[in-house]
């Protein structure tokens, strides 16, 4: 099995979130901002990223890809998404809200030809740091 390079969505899309206007939360009551994301739920090995819009979450493992994304359920508490990014590429992400402020995201399928299956586990820590201020 492929392992996924970990972080990938937060090193792919980093450049652009700082100074991404905010889009309306896919998730009531989740913010976008500062996240903390791991493969820990301890955060050990944490990365911080900016996130603008909650939607980018659930596609960690096809970050950077044009996929089409169809969102299966919606609530408060859930987010079930599934990703085509073409021919053999695919996947079906779940992001569960432990709290507004502390996230999971379970994520399985193919990336490039590869199967996938991970845990991310992600914390708001602040807002996003404003680009250009010295």
């Amino acid at each position: 099995m492929s392992r996924v390079a970990p972080f990938m969505l937060l090193a792919a899309l980093a450049g652009g979130f700082a100074e991404a206007a905010r889009a309306p939360s896919v998730l009531p009551g989740v913010e976008p901002g500062l996240w903390e994301v791991s493969r820990d739920a301890t955060g050990r090995g944490a990365r911080r990223g900016c996130l603008p819009d909650m939607e980018l979450l659930a596609t960690y493992a096809h970050a950077g890809d044009r996929c089409k994304r169809t969102i299966l359920a919606n609530s408060p508490r859930r987010l079930l998404m599934t990703l085509d990014c073409g021919p053999g590429d695919f996947g079906r992400s779940e992001i569960t809200v432990t709290t507004p402020r502390s996230l999971k995201l379970s994520t399985q399928g193919f990336h490039r030809g590869e199967p996938y299956d991970l845990s991310i586990y992600a914390r708001r820590v602040g807002e996003c740091p404003i680009s250009g201020r010295r």
